[in-house]
């Protein structure tokens, strides 16, 4: 006896393993949940099994999903919901997407299993326009994205749908939603794709990955259709493809898959359908690249060293430590980024932790808008650093000019590297990878955000200064 006989004949037994879960859901929901294609990727039954079998034993069931787009996230979070349902009595779930078109298509895809026999197992569910009561106690209701709609509510199941699109104060209400109640427990599933390297789901996949929460990521080749008949020599799929769609198991249709990559750049099909990557195409550094200008470069005491700081106090005041090798190479060997604190508390953190006296520093360079007068203070930052022994330097510059400096340093007109940096330089390479234009609007100008910008700012002032420019460097005096 098969496993689809099997559950045929037990419609109402949950299914006990990832086999009998694949076969229930053929059977009942019409779905064949295809498993992984690709080397070190899940397939989506990966997730299906993890997420109903959480409450059985199966572990923790927080997870992400980073899926492609067309990669059926919002259909099978949809069956996961209605497998909890429907199998897990009293279980209450809520939908939030990116907008709540987004929260209502998971939800009418499990409306779409219900309305279509739902296995005789609805319980006479009672079914409005966003929440659906089950016989069984168990509910669905859809979230608009709002913190406040959000903040109060204590669940058991939160879907978060193309979270991508939220906003990130409301991610981080809803991360206080799920708790475990009547034997299931709290769960909160995020699911996107990632567009962005700046964006939410980068940050989300991030932290999963050191707080140990399941991130299971698939591209087009585990939904795919299975190729038959197909010349792949003729393909242009074949260059991704290598083969991958005969092992295909999904409903991806290919002649779709090859117009939407002639619709595509490059950096659009890697991203949105290969999941290699972030597009970088709103990318300052988009020639950034880890495997050439991080490696490990310590100090030099033969070679001069530089300190670069831009200066705050709410947002990070930032300082970097480089020196200039003899081929030209900058080297970026150590950073300071600190909030809140005062320029006379900063002072004394970058005396400490240089690493030599400050007779030896060759310049220290800054945001000439530290020598501004403080209405408070009655004084500047400059001035104060001055009184402690760290004499600032600055000269005037366009951002975007200090932008091309960098960017001719990562790779020059002949394809030429001159920028190391440290892997203890954290924030830099954070900033370097996510420093981005604007979105929705085009300019030259990279967007101030608080957030990555000022160890940029920093990196801007130490080559507008090193390099001259033509212009004339100032050194405060009094």
């Amino acid at each position: 006896m098969d496993i689809r006989e099997r559950v045929l004949r037990a419609r109402g037994a949950r299914p006990r393993d990832a086999g009998e879960l694949a076969g229930w859901c053929s059977a009942f929901l019409g779905m064949d949940v295809p498993g992984a294609v690709c080397e070190g990727h899940d397939g989506p039954m990966d997730y299906l099994a993890h997420s109903f079998f959480s409450d059985y034993g199966g572990g923790r069931g927080d997870c992400v999903v980073w899926a492609n787009r067309g990669g059926g996230k919002t259909q099978l979070a949809a069956a996961a919901t209605f497998l909890d349902s429907i199998f897990k009595r009293g279980c209450e779930t809520r939908i939030l997407g990116g907008s709540l078109e987004q929260s209502r298509r998971m939800y009418e895809y499990m409306m779409g299993f219900l309305d279509g026999g739902g296995c005789g197992l609805g319980f006479g569910a009672k079914a409005g326009r966003r929440r659906c009561e089950f016989g069984n106690g168990s509910n669905v209701e859809v979230l608009t994205q709002s913190a406040r709609n959000v903040r109060g509510r204590h669940v058991q199941k939160l879907r978060c749908d193309e979270v991508e699109l939220f906003d990130a104060d409301v991610l981080a209400a809803a991360g206080f939603v799920p708790q475990s109640r009547g034997g299931v427990s709290g769960a909160m599933e995020i699911f996107s794709t990632m567009h962005e390297p700046y964006g939410l789901m980068r940050e989300v996949v991030e932290k999963a990955g050191a707080s140990g929460v399941r991130v299971f990521k698939w591209c087009l080749w585990e939904v795919i259709e299975k190729c038959e008949g197909r010349n792949c020599s003729r393909c242009a799929l074949w260059c991704d493809c290598g083969g991958k769609a005969k092992r295909g198991g999904g409903y991806y249709r290919i002649d779709d898959a090859i117009a939407a990559m002639g619709r595509s750049s490059r950096a659009g099909w890697e991203s949105e359908m290969l999941c290699l990557r972030p597009s970088l195409d709103n990318a300052v550094f988009g020639n950034f690249d880890e495997a050439v200008h991080v490696r490990e470069v310590g100090y030099d005491a033969g070679l001069p060293l530089y300190r670069a700081i831009d200066f705050g106090f709410v947002n990070p005041f930032v300082c970097l430590w480089v020196q200039v090798d003899g081929d030209g190479v900058v080297r970026v060997i150590g950073e300071y980024a600190r909030s809140k604190a005062t320029a006379a508390v900063n002072g004394e953190e970058v005396k400490r932790l240089g690493p030599c006296g400050e007779g030896q520093v060759a310049g220290t360079f800054c945001d000439p808008a530290g020598a501004g007068v403080n209405d408070v203070s009655g004084t500047s930052a400059v001035k104060e650093l001055r009184a402690m022994g760290i004499v600032c330097k600055w000269r005037a510059s366009a951002i975007t000019e200090g932008v091309e400096m960098i960017r001719r340093a990562l790779r020059d007109g002949r394809g030429v590297s001159k920028l190391v940096i440290s892997p203890k330089c954290a924030r830099l390479i954070e900033a370097m990878r996510c420093y981005h234009y604007p979105s929705g609007r085009h300019s030259e100008v990279p967007l101030k955000d608080g957030v990555y910008d000022h160890a940029i700012d920093a990196l801007r002032y130490f080559f507008v200064n090193w390099n001259g420019g033509g212009g004339k460097v100032r050194a405060v005096r009094y």
